[in-house]
């Protein structure tokens, strides 16, 4: 290593340097220099490393180049042993060599020791009186025992009696170098199969040079060059390429060992493959490697093999140690699982034939003993956690969980590592790895678990621990033993029979839901008398007691899964169920405390001609509602604009939850179908198995016909109850200062804009509260109550109100005035939304616009169509062209004409002659009128009403106007 490390070191120089000898050649005599003396710095280096790793001090090494030095320098071209070298050290060195007497003697017994080992081997046939001469004449000179007194060595004995017996020593050690190999291998000495113990455990101290000592986990930086100047000593040793892969990967493997580091183990695998992937070819080697032989501890004796199998041996049986209990040694570290693995196959499945009995046949054995030890490997292991796991529910018997559920949980742990981290691995050996292991745990717990289900008779604390409990471990090994029929391509077998968990628990879960239905009612209702339908806060602006009724809901549905026993779509539906009714009776409660929205209009005042007077003070008490209940104003007053805005949040955030809700109970069922699926998928065939998709018809039609129910409620909630709030802001909060007050006595000193600060202040109240999402279709509301309540001023507004053509021009702006108001710049509702709603009520308006001969025709051919059957009255909101609505215009149109039209052929009082008790008294000539007044309603007439109506269309077929 010392000099031939030297010559490699040059020669790799003088190659790196070939290619570029026309740049040397223009550097000067310093740079070449340099260039030269660098291998030489280079490979010193490396021997310093060597020096460091090994742990030899810097005066040690000295004195052992200096000797060794001079030894070469003496030496004629013969070829170098250990048994020479170690007696140029042993003759050159002197106790001033050594800073202690005691690291004299340890030296000096050192190479003695070395020399001996290699010396006396009795297997030797050649030259045997010379080799007996040589080792007589070392024990009668009593050299072992005189080093052993290393004074008596040094002192007693004179300088010519140690000189005879290191020439004997010489001489006996030239003996034996110069016997020729056993085996005719080139460069291969006596000492390769005689002395191969110490020859094998100097290499191995070499490689393990290769390990930072500081890090013995990490390889060197410079191991690279160290192993070329190793592999040098190959000719001395006796080391062939395939021998040194092998010692190598033994080296590589005991440092895992020692360290656990994963690279390391990484390497010997590499080693160990080139050295089954080897082929060898020249026999003499073949012969040689089998004359390498030692003893090997087994589990039973000791055998001999030769030094390769001894080596493979060894690593198996530590392997083999670890693999057959796998869970205990790899959970925490499941990276090494797979590369002890295949490091113990490779090296386990071997003929370990004893060398005496045969031949070494080979290295890989047929797939039936790799099978072997892999079932070996995998039933062990599943006894051993097994064990464990009874143990552990055995000694954690403490009265809260029951034993049979903490076994359960055990051993699903087991089987879920070893779906995730053993299976993937071992089934690349042995695909059927994963239905051994989940027979054996479902039949060692099944054991257990039937006596305990046979009697079960209610549903009891144990029985909702156990019964979970042991539905999840099957499912885990249902899920384990599926992947291994994937694998195969193979179907369910005989072997592997469910728990009867689902026949026992459906029943009990169906008694529990209905127990819920009962509870969860009860529970709504106390929430529900509690509420006061005031704001949570700025950010939840809906009512607390839906916030409890879903609360209560989303813990029944976690219960409910909390099961995690087996579940069919019975189960899935009583489910629904409460959730359905629980809903369904919230909202009827939230709804049924709505006043009738007819009753918030006022009762229509009655028709009556214009006449120039002054009006009554009493004609202020005409927009008077008809209401006289107590308790229905008590209602109203209480159904503030506020209250009800929270009540259509609460409606749209019962929407909102719905859709959460659904799509949490989706989710869950879709892992308990799934469930089922992987069940019976190993039980039955595809074209047996009944479907239980998630999506599937029956699973979504019990969706829409219970959540879908409950949003197409929550809509309908929040359209009657937006209606009844615009309905309820114009027609009974501001009936006094818009209905009454709007045009009353005269349009000119009446204007809405006096009313228009009030729609302001309602509408920034309304969507200050309600949520954004339905601010539009509530806002679009109070726009079309608004609408009816403009046209009540027009058509249903009494005896005080007279409009001329004037008139109608102011009405137009104020019209506009109030429609501009709910555009609101851009920032209200769409203009063309609320161009849409006032479209008939334009046309209304424009009514007034027209001559007063005009609108008489046009009520007498209405009249006349609609005895005919033509525009016949449908039931609904007017239409322009109806009967009712002109004769409204005509009954409100400051024009002689008109009052005189309908005096002469109505008999329709004077406005100044009209009378409060008139309606009630039906003293007006005309008992058709009378009628109208008692039946007529302000903005839509009832079917009923419009019949009664009928009488006076046949005083308008005997009106003949020219």
């Amino acid at each position: 290593m010392l000099f031939s490390g030297l010559e490699i070191q040059t020669t790799e120089g003088r190659k790196r340097e070939k290619s570029s000898k026309f740049l040397s050649g223009l550097k000067n005599r310093k740079e070449k220099r340099h260039i030269e003396s660098a291998p030489i710095e280079s490979h010193l280096k490396v021997l310093d490393t060597i020096r460091l790793q090994m742990q030899i001090s810097e005066a040690a090494d000295a004195f052992i180049r200096r000797r060794l030095t001079q030894f070469v320098m003496g030496k004629v071209c013969a070829q170098i042993d250990v048994p020479q070298l170690s007696l140029v050290l042993l003759t050159g060195l002197l106790r001033s060599d050594f800073p202690s007497e005691k690291s004299y003697l340890h030296w000096k017994c050192r190479q003695v020791n070395i020399f001996e080992e290699l010396v006396r081997s009795d297997h030797m046939k050649t030259e045997k009186e010379m080799i007996e001469e040589s080792l007589a004449k070392i024990k009668n000179s009593k050299f072992f025992f005189l080093l052993s007194y290393g004074q008596e060595w040094d002192m007693k004995m004179s300088s010519s009696q140690r000189r005879d017996v290191l020439l004997n020593l010489r001489q006996v050690a030239l003996a034996f170098s110069s016997i020729p190999g056993r085996f005719g291998i080139e460069g291969e000495t006596y000492y390769w199969t005689s002395g191969y113990h110490l020859n094998i455990r100097l290499y191995e101290k070499l490689l393990f040079g290769l390990f930072d000592v500081l890090e013995e986990s990490q390889i060197i930086e410079e191991a690279e060059e160290i192993l070329k100047l190793v592999k040098l000593t190959w000719s001395m040793l006796g080391i062939t390429e395939r021998l040194h892969h092998t010692l190598f990967a033994w080296v590589l493997f005991q440092q895992f060992v020692t360290t656990e580091e994963a690279i390391l183990l990484d390497h010997a695998i590499r080693e160990v493959k080139h050295v089954l992937s080897a082929d060898v070819k020249d026999d003499k080697e073949v012969s040689y490697m089998r004359s390498l032989t030692c003893p090997t501890v087994g589990i039973e004796c000791e055998t001999r093999f030769d030094l390769l199998q001894s080596i493979f041996f060894s690593i198996s049986l530590w392997c083999d140690s670890k693999l057959q209990d796998y869970h205990l040694y790899f959970s925490q570290n499941s990276s090494f699982f797979e590369r002890v693995l295949t490091m113990g196959l490779s090296t386990g499945t071997q003929d370990f034939i004893p060398h005496r009995n045969t031949q070494f046949t080979g290295y890989f054995l047929p797939n039936d003993v790799v099978t072997q030890k892999m079932r070996v490997y995998i039933e062990k292991t599943q006894y051993a956690a097994c064990r464990r796991a009874i143990d552990f529910a055995i000694g954690s018997m403490n009265g809260k969980m029951h034993p049979l559920a903490i076994l359960a949980s055990e051993l699903k742990q087991i089987a879920e590592k070893d779906l995730s981290i053993f299976s993937p691995v071992l089934r690349r050996w042995y695909p059927e790895c994963a239905m051994i292991s989940a027979k054996m745990l479902h039949q060692l717990y099944g054991e257990r678990l039937k006596p305990f289900m046979k009697d079960i008779t209610s549903i009891t604390e144990d029985v909702r621990k156990v019964l979970p409990a042991a539905y999840g471990l099957e499912c885990c090994l249902i899920e384990l033993y599926s992947s291994a029929c994937e694998e195969n391509n193979s179907h369910y077998s005989r072997g592997f029979e469910r728990y009867q968990i689902a026949e026992i628990s459906k029943p009990f879960i169906l008694d529990w839901v209905v127990a819920q239905c009962e509870k969860i009612l009860e529970w709504t209702g106390r929430a529900f008398d509690l509420e006061d339908w005031e704001p949570l806060s700025v950010q939840q602006k809906h009512a607390a007691s839906a916030i409890e009724v879903f609360r209560i809901i989303e813990e029944t549905v976690d219960q409910f899964f909390q099961w995690s026993l087996p579940m069919d779509i019975t189960h899935l539906q009583a489910l629904l169920s409460i959730i359905f009714h629980s809903l369904n009776t919230y909202l009827l409660k939230v709804i049924s405390q709505l006043v009738e929205k007819q009753k918030l209009y006022p009762s229509t005042p009655p028709l009556t001609r214009y006449k120039e007077a002054t009006f009554p003070i009493i004609k202020r008490k005409v927009a008077g509602s008809s209401i006289t209940d107590h308790e229905i104003y008590k209602e109203l007053d209480e159904l503030t604009s506020s209250k009800l805005c929270i009540r259509l949040n609460t409606y749209r955030y019962i929407q909102k939850q719905i859709a959460i809700l659904e799509e949490g109970i989706r989710k869950s069922w879709e892992s308990v179908a799934s469930n089922r699926i992987d069940r019976y998928s190993t039980e039955r065939t595809p074209a047996t198995l009944e479907p239980t998709d998630v999506n599937g018809e029956s699973v979504s039609e019990l969706f829409v016909a219970t959540l879908d129910c409950i949003r197409d409620s929550a809509a309908q909630g929040i359209q009657k109850t937006s209606e009844f709030l615009g309905a309820k802001v114009v027609f009974w909060d501001m009936r006094d200062s818009f209905l009454s007050y709007l045009y009353y006595g005269g349009v000119e000193g009446n204007r809405i804009e006096a009313v228009l600060p009030q729609f302001d202040k309602v509408l920034n109240d309304v969507c200050s509260v309600i949520d954004d999402t339905i601010r539009d279709l509530v806002v679009s509301n109070i726009w079309r109550a608004s609408l009816e309540g403009f046209m009540w001023v027009l058509l249903d507004g009494g005896p005080s109100r007279a409009f001329s053509d004037s008139d109608t021009v102011l009405i137009e702006e104020d019209f506009n005035m109030l429609k501009e108001l709910f555009i609101a710049d851009g920032e209200g509702l769409p203009r063309s939304l609320v161009e849409e709603e006032a479209k008939f009520y334009r046309q209304v308006l424009s009514l007034f616009s027209l001559q007063t001969q005009s609108l008489i025709k046009k009520l007498i051919s209405s009249s006349q169509n609609m005895s005919a059957g033509v525009n016949s009255y449908k039931k609904g909101p007017r239409y322009v062209g109806d009967t009712h609505t002109l004769l409204r215009v005509l009954c409100h149109k400051r024009d002689k004409e008109a009052s005189k039209f309908l005096k002469k052929h109505y008999r329709f009082p004077a406005s100044s002659e009209y009378d409060e008790t008139a309606v009630e008294s039906s003293s007006f000539g005309s008992p058709f009128v009378a009628d109208i007044l008692k039946r007529g309603a302000s903005f839509s007439w009832s079917e009923k009403s419009h019949s009664s109506f009928r009488s006076i269309t046949k005083k308008f077929q005997q009106v003949s106007w020219k």
